[in-house]
């Protein structure tokens, strides 16, 4: 079975683990064609995204001329196909309340897909998230191309489920993958109990093969490392007011934050502000063997967000036996608890400052008996290789029916 992978910008620094999902699949002899709206608009920094972004299929990207061309010529040889994409398309249109240029966008996109995917004998498509990709992927199908399935993460696809025509793509879909039990849940309360079986757990992970037990040592370390995009969910500028009180009691206190995004300028403020230059420093976006190598120096992971899904930064710390500091929200407490880190309540600076304290005053025995439970937990159960494997079976059975 050719399965064809959809993504709105790909790839992406921040999204690597739908990278390392479909090198796992393909490792397992699965034949995956790469396909996505457009390119990310910022520079890749690691050298196995730029391999991929070779092998990937644009649909607008300088296609403009193109995708016109691909849309008459399914309007002249396929009426049946776009009258039925035309209906969807409607109930799209109608249920975001707009958007009308977009939605269009939307249709062009998916008419181009189709005639791509017929080109190339994909029969399954699968996609992340529930936005975009899934609305082109679900255009694309009632032209007449191939089924399609989607994963879903949260919290972006659970803000505005009726908008996003959540339900619509979940009944159109062969099944709809969830990365945790929470995940699930909030499908079946958007979309409606009917569609359960409909929506399978299939969790995000990593290589435990890559990503191995930091032989760094706790003893005097100070460092705590928190990976992941600047932006509104993160919180990463309460990271830097919890630092500012920290470092009152332990001066030595050093926070390194990969990433970037649109709530920068918001956390440079608060460090200028609070004199956190010498302790909380901005690193951007690093290469994968960088990431490795910070998270294993880090005596604590740190991600106090405000919405997530679960977050495969976590995984990535505890992969390398390192404990995590997180809050307690949606499917993060199905992999963290007080026997490999600590869970905070979200939005509360003063209770991220006494789990860094805590992390910072448990002796090194202890933190090494923490870091291993979390590699335990993810050897079980968020191993990539295991985790395609189940994916692997899912477009097996939608190939059988």
């Amino acid at each position: 079975m050719k399965i064809g992978y959809l993504m709105n910008s790909y790839p992406m620094t921040s999204t690597t683990f739908i990278r390392d999902e479909i090198q796992a699949l393909e490792a397992q002899g699965v034949e995956i064609e790469r396909y996505a709206i457009r390119q990310w608009h910022q520079p890749l920094v690691d050298e196995n995204d730029k391999s991929e972004q070779g092998r990937t299929r644009y649909i607008l990207t300088g296609r403009t001329s193109a995708l016109i061309f691909d849309f008459i010529a399914e309007a002249l040889f396929n009426p049946i196909g776009l009258m039925r994409a035309l209906g969807t398309w409607q109930r799209l249109v109608r249920n975001a309340g707009g958007g009308f240029v977009r939605h269009c966008a939307y249709l062009l996109e998916a008419a181009s897909l189709k005639r791509q995917t017929t080109q190339d004998n994909i029969q399954h498509l699968h996609t992340h998230f529930a936005a975009n990709s899934a609305a082109v992927a679900l255009l694309s199908e009632r032209f007449g191309g191939p089924s399609f399935s989607f994963t879903v993460h949260g919290p972006d696809d659970f803000e505005n489920t009726v908008s996003l025509s959540l339900r619509e793509k979940i009944v159109r879909a062969r099944f709809v993958a969830a990365i945790s039990n929470y995940c699930r849940a909030q499908l079946a309360s958007a979309a409606g109990i009917d569609v359960w079986s409909k929506l399978k757990i299939v969790r995000c992970g990593v290589d435990a093969d890559t990503f191995t037990p930091s032989e760094t040592p706790f003893d005097d370390n100070s460092t705590f490392v928190c990976v992941g995009r600047f932006s509104r969910h993160k919180a990463q500028v309460l990271i830097v007011e919890a630092t500012a009180r920290v470092a009152r009691r332990y001066p030595q206190v050093r926070v390194l934050l990969i990433g970037d995004g649109e709530n920068r300028e918001a956390i440079e403020e608060a460090i200028h502000r609070l004199g956190m230059d010498n302790h909380v420093v901005l690193m951007g976006w690093r290469s994968n063997g960088e990431v490795r190598q910070t998270l294993g120096q880090a005596r604590a992971f740190l991600l106090p967000s405000f919405a997530e899904g679960l977050p495969v930064a976590i995984m990535e710390a505890f992969a390398m036996a390192r404990p995590v500091i997180s809050t307690y929200i949606a499917g993060i407490p199905e992999l963290v608890d007080h026997t490999c880190g600590w869970l905070v309540p979200a939005g509360s600076i003063e209770d991220i400052e006494r789990a860094m304290i805590a992390a910072l005053e448990t002796p090194s025995a202890k933190l090494v008996e923490m870091g291993q439970e979390g590699r335990r937990r993810v050897l079980e159960t968020h191993d990539v290789h295991r985790n395609a494997a189940g994916l692997r079976k899912l477009f097996a059975d939608v190939a059988r029916a």
